[in-house]
């Protein structure tokens, strides 16, 4: 389930954590999904204007470096005559070391895998550092994963300096990123437990107690409760122990 806040969502996600898993998982922010209507929604856009060189901040959510790489080949089709189609990228899942013909791969690109995820980054012929490091530190100051940004430079035919193509590119990655809306991630864990129906009262008190969601109800042949109770994951140990003592120590999980 979910709830608004402000230009953010508040998603609760299943996770893959086990009943007696302790939490692992930390909230999630990426950017919403995008509701297409047209090619011309697919993507958050902006635009700025720098010394008569027009910026063009683009953002998507994409989970994995090929979903990534379909949408920049995407961008570029749709931008023939760019000057330069530099981009940021950030999954929160881990992926293989990048291959040689992957994207940009000699050039400032960042492809690593690290504790967070997998981070990369191409200036796209830029000077070295200008134009992709801007993009993804933009989308790491907005505490972003799971995203896409892209920045489509038209010049203007006036020299901007490196710093002022870092402060460019890094403007408009930052525009497009807050003008999106965003969802929250929040992970979960499933508590599946057997338990005797004498307790069930106090069971399903406790799991409207830690906001959990009660599901799979069934008896078995010995006319005992197995129910799933999903909750947020950094409440679930919590819930588990309070369970284990409204039950006496009698309760299973499974």
């Amino acid at each position: 389930h979910s709830s608004l806040l402000g230009n953010k969502t508040l998603l609760r996600a299943s996770s893959s954590q086990s009943s007696g898993s302790s939490s692992t998982s930390s909230p999630l922010k990426t950017l919403a999904p995008i509701a297409q209507k047209s090619d011309s929604d697919s993507f958050y856009q902006i635009e700025e204007i720098v010394k008569k060189s027009r910026f063009i901040g683009i953002a998507v959510p994409a989970t994995s470096w090929d979903d990534a790489k379909i949408i920049l080949e995407q961008v570029r089709k749709d931008h023939p005559k760019s000057r330069h189609v530099a981009f940021g990228f950030i999954s929160s899942s881990t992926a293989a070391a990048p291959s040689a013909d992957d994207e940009n791969n000699s050039d400032s690109q960042n492809n690593e895998d690290t504790v967070v995820g997998t981070e990369r980054a191409s200036d796209d012929g830029e000077p070295t550092g200008t134009a992709g490091q801007p993009i993804l530190n933009a989308i790491k100051s907005e505490e972003l994963s799971d995203t896409l940004c892209m920045v489509v430079r038209y010049s203007g035919g006036i020299k901007l300096g490196a710093g002022g193509l870092i402060r460019a590119y890094g403007s408009a990655a930052r525009g497009v990123l807050r003008s999106a809306p965003t969802v929250i991630h929040i992970p979960t864990v499933r508590l599946r437990l057997v338990i005797n129906t004498q307790y069930s009262g106090s069971v399903y008190a406790l799991a409207a107690r830690f906001d959990g969601v009660t599901s799979g109800e069934t008896y078995n042949d010995r006319g005992e409760l197995e129910v799933v109770i999903t909750c947020d994951e950094e409440r679930g140990d919590s819930l588990r122990e309070e369970i284990v003592d409204a039950t006496r120590g009698s309760a299973v999980f499974l």
